[in-house]
């Protein structure tokens, strides 16, 4: 297939085409969005990326590549949502590697005794490397709850306000977002208009529509980290609402 006949494809397709093995079909997905590539990495790196001299940019087209494979259309975000969260990370994993530590030094589990006299040091950087890279997985994906709570015509402050008190109260709230995300007419349903099935929704949980409507806002938020790439956000719902 000519690369004008795939420009009249659906991306969700492509994506779909080249997870199956049409290498024509990835390597065109790798050169159309190679413009994003370098949108996203530049964001990291903030300045101009060039596409042909920058490792960088290397990193992030490898990322991209990595992104085609990995994404599943279930877990509700868009492709290039995705995308540009993992581009970012590898990217900002290469650059933090790059800066803080020297060539010479290996970050394997094994070490070179006569270079490296006092391994428990080495344990400790690597220790400090992880924590910050942690800490800067979390702030990210903050962002971009954030951002796409806006969608929603939500804000983080409002959902720290609204938040049910009650241990009860917040488990019957994220099982009802679990519910939404796990039943496809009503995850369409709140993905297109934004707002939560009330009625819907009553005649399928044991909870009053005033209730409901009390939850809306955190059921909403919920709702929304559950669909999306947000690994240390779902950590904190592991074991809640089920």
């Amino acid at each position: 297939m000519t690369n004008e006949l795939l420009k009249d494809i659906p991306l969700e397709e492509l994506i779909r085409k080249a997870q199956n093995g049409d290498d024509v079909t990835l390597n065109f997905l790798l050169k159309s969005y190679q413009p994003f590539i370098a949108k996203c990495v530049s964001e990291v790196c903030k300045r101009y990326i060039d596409t042909e001299r920058d490792d960088e940019f290397s990193i992030g087209l490898s990322a991209f590549n990595e992104a085609i494979r990995m994404f599943s259309p279930d877990r509700g975000s868009s492709f290039l949502t995705f995308a540009n969260l993992v581009i970012k990370r590898k990217v900002i994993d290469y650059i933090r590697f790059q800066n803080k530590y020297p060539a010479a030094i290996s970050l394997d589990e094994t070490y070179d005794e006569e270079s490296m006299e006092n391994p428990t040091e080495l344990e400790a950087v690597k220790e400090i490397y992880q924590q910050e890279q942690e800490a800067w997985y979390r702030r990210e994906e903050i962002l971009e709850f954030k951002q796409k709570l806006a969608t929603y015509k939500l804000s983080l402050a409002e959902i720290a306000e609204v938040a049910p008190k009650h241990r009860d109260a917040r488990d019957t709230a994220v099982g009802i977002a679990r519910l939404i995300r796990d039943d496809q007419e009503l995850r369409e349903y709140v993905e297109k208009k934004k707002k939560l099935p009330i009625k819907e929704l009553a005649k399928k949980v044991d909870v009053s529509k005033k209730t409901l409507e009390r939850n809306r806002k955190f059921i909403l938020a919920i709702f929304i980290i559950l669909g999306e790439d947000y690994v240390f956000l779902q950590d904190y719902l592991k074991g809640v609402g089920q």
